[in-house]
């Protein structure tokens, strides 16, 4: 399909431009950690919290090529010609203005070039193990430049082109902003599964980065957004990072309507970073529209009331979804008065008719999620007080019109299954530290549910089982007592889960080395503890089986 006609506000796409800019880019070492070395960690961290003053200062008075690439690209300031020249040996400032990167006042070596979109080093590690030479990747992307993969770490470095954010242009952002890579952005990337699949959808792609990470592993991908300004960013990103077109299909629209026509294939993997906040409407608008001065940003507003727009995608997007296919996304949710968080969405993952699990990552209460999302928007209560006083009520209004009192931030992981109604029900909240990249343990669970499901407690009885490389055990004991008062199996990895374990079941993962069957060692143990061995087994199984859920003991073969 032929991409939708860029706006002329976004960069261009030229092949022998972008191996010129791959080539530079690669030569300076303007990559995460080359950015990090030039800036000293002080400078690097308050970069992270949007606070410009270190790096100016760090990148102020030195000809390092990555210091005018930094200034330029990432804090928004005004280069020397030169300066830009030297750090873009191949590609020059005129290349880079047929690009779309940049503005020059002039030709002089001291006039002064503004960078019009930010262009940064980006890395992640999503947990996919494959060859650098990746299927469907150009090769100049991938012998001579940064844009690789670590066949040991799964982990990527690509450029990533976006709008200029508020630290660079001091003021607030357009409505019509086109976001880079966010930490919701990296959560979803490192979460999302990675097993090879056939078809990918990129639901609300952005900049593109979920579909970059989705054509890693998938033969084919789709990404769909409403902003056509989006839209070319992603192809222009897409074609830096060497993604081949063909592999890639870009397409304008909102939700799932670009993928609903007659006779379009299902997909195998769905995933999505949708607009998902929460923002006050005016009723008198309609759905669209903003309650008083409060702006919608495409980036993030999805244009429904409420929640909406997340309980129509985790139940609408069964209808896209081979079976067998996983869908993954981000989402706020209202909790409302009277309820549990887990009511609501378990409502739509019901309504779903999918494997459903979700994870609750945060909450917030109404006046936090305002103060949050109104300052994302560019507006604070120093900058302009009558703003912020305006903005803030009309979401605490807004909140107080539907009893909201709290809203959840987590992932949502959705499954249709290979035959028969879904058996998957799962909600629950962890907020602690988790171990990146999840999405092998997502894979896994979601692999050892399918084992599970399949077995009864006799097959599971005939089953081998040991304990996960990252499992320890800790032993409480009270003094002068020779059995332990508290065992605790803790999980090293993944989502670090910490398990209270019986004598019981403290002993039969004791033995689990794969030499004896799970039957074999409950009967052991009902030997040893002087009891039935369906006593043993009711009482330690069902923790089995979860233990087994959660990658602490894992099938033989």
């Amino acid at each position: 399909m032929t991409d939708p006609t860029p706006p002329t506000d976004t960069p261009r796409t030229d092949p022998a431009l972008l191996d010129a800019l791959r080539a530079d880019l690669a030569r300076s070492d303007y990559t995460v950690e080359g950015v990090e070395d030039l800036l000293g960690p002080l400078a690097a961290a308050a970069l992270h919290r949007e606070e410009a003053v270190p790096a100016l200062r760090a990148t102020a008075g030195t000809t390092d090529p990555r210091a005018a690439l930094v200034r330029a690209f990432v804090l928004g300031v005004d280069v020397p010609r030169a300066a830009l020249e030297r750090a873009l040996g191949r590609l020059g400032v005129a290349g880079a203005q047929a690009l779309g990167l940049v503005e020059a006042a002039g030709e002089g070596p001291d006039d002064a070039v503004r960078a019009r979109v930010d262009l940064r080093p980006y890395e992640a590690a999503d947990g996919l193990d494959t060859d650098p030479a990746t299927p469907g990747t150009t090769g100049t992307a991938a012998t001579t430049s940064a844009a690789t993969t670590s066949a040991v770490t799964g982990t990527v470095d690509w450029w990533v082109a976006s709008d200029l954010g508020e630290l660079a242009t001091g003021r607030a952002l357009r409505t019509d902003h086109v976001l880079g890579v966010g930490g919701a952005s990296t959560t979803l990337a490192q979460v999302t599964v990675r097993d090879a699949r056939t078809r990918a959808l990129d639901l609300g792609t952005g900049c593109g980065i979920q579909a970059l990470h989705a054509a890693r592993h998938s033969r084919s991908v789709v990404g769909t957004d409403i902003s056509r300004r989006a839209l070319a960013f992603a192809r222009f990103n897409a074609d830096l990072a060497g993604v081949a077109r063909d592999r890639l299909d870009l397409r304008a629209g909102s939700m799932l309507g670009p993928v609903s026509g007659a006779g379009e294939a299902l997909f195998d993997l769905v995933v999505s970073n949708p607009p998902f906040v929460i923002t006050p409407r005016s009723p008198a608008a309609g759905a669209a529209g903003a309650a008083g001065d409060v702006p919608l940003y495409e980036y993030r507003d999805g244009g429904r009331a409420g929640d909406a727009i997340v309980r129509d995608l985790v139940t609408g997007v069964g209808a896209v979804l081979a079976p067998g296919g996983v869908a993954q996304l981000l989402g706020n949710w209202e909790v409302r008065r009277g309820e549990e968080w887990h009511e609501r969405v378990g409502e739509w993952v019901e309504e779903s008719g999918l494997d459903g699990w979700v994870v609750q990552r945060e909450l917030q209460d109404p006046a936090q999620y305002a103060e949050t999302w109104i300052r994302d928007g560019g507006t604070t209560p120093d900058r302009d007080p009558a703003a912020w006083a305006q903005r803030y009520g009309a979401w605490l209004d807004d909140f107080a019109s539907r009893d909201v009192e709290a809203v959840g931030f987590g992932i949502v992981t959705l499954r249709r299954p290979l035959d028969g109604p879904p058996t998957l029900r799962r909600l629950e909240e962890v907020t602690g530290g988790v171990r990146q990249p999840l999405g092998p343990a997502v894979a896994a669970s979601l692999a050892a549910h399918a084992w599970l499901d399949r077995r009864d407690d006799a097959a599971l009885a005939r089953e081998h089982l040991v304990v996960a490389p990252d499992v320890t055990e800790e032993r409480y004991l009270t003094p002068g007592h020779a059995d332990p008062s508290v065992v605790l199996l803790r999980q090293g990895g993944a989502f670090g889960r910490t398990v209270r374990a019986g004598t019981a079941l403290a002993g039969f993962v004791g033995v689990c080395d794969g030499e004896l069957s799970v039957g074999q060692i409950v009967g052991a143990l009902a030997s040893l503890l002087g009891v039935g061995a369906g006593d043993v087994a009711a009482d330690v199984l069902p923790s089995v089986r979860g233990l087994v859920l959660d990658g602490l003991l894992v099938p033989v073969g």
